[in-house]
């Protein structure tokens, strides 16, 4: 799986001009499934995503994780968002392919199952909408954007 993960202040998705889904400050996560993935890899890349230390302790170092954003056990929101294009292919010209992209009908079991282990595993979690055209709207914080592969 790919995964670009931004460190937000709050991020929300739109669809048809409705917010389907919104954070405070967390992590904005575009994911992407590929042909060979398969749950392990979704529960691979949550487990990196929820003790990742990149959220800044008192001394400004990035040293907590998203489940304990504040250093008092309050944790970060989880806006997850599919992203087929995080697989594109530039190498052959200008008009990018996508077939590095797992099959619709797979990326978005993957999607859904990664979405229902993050809400077993963590207390907030929001999504955008597999498929749609989406608008995503964030204020990333840092900026700290991290591109993660799991295998």
């Amino acid at each position: 799986m790919i995964a670009v993960i931004q460190r937000v202040k709050q991020a929300h998705v739109e669809v048809a001009g409705q917010t389907i889904g919104a954070i405070g400050p967390g992590l904005l996560v575009l994911l992407c499934a590929e042909p060979e993935d398969g749950e392990v890899q979704a529960a691979k890349l949550l487990d990196k995503l929820l003790k990742l230390r990149i959220f800044s302790d008192g001394a400004g170092k990035m040293n907590r994780s998203l489940t304990d954003l504040d250093g008092h056990g309050t944790p970060g929101g989880l806006l997850v968002v599919s992203q087929f294009t995080l697989a594109a292919d530039t190498r052959g010209g200008n008009r990018p392919s996508f077939t590095g992209a797992a099959p619709a009908a797979l990326g978005r079991n993957l999607y859904e199952a990664f979405v229902a282990l993050a809400r077993q595993r963590h207390a907030i979690v929001a999504t955008g909408e597999f498929g749609a055209d989406m608008q995503v709207h964030l204020v990333n914080d840092g900026p700290v954007t991290i591109p993660i592969t799991v295998r």
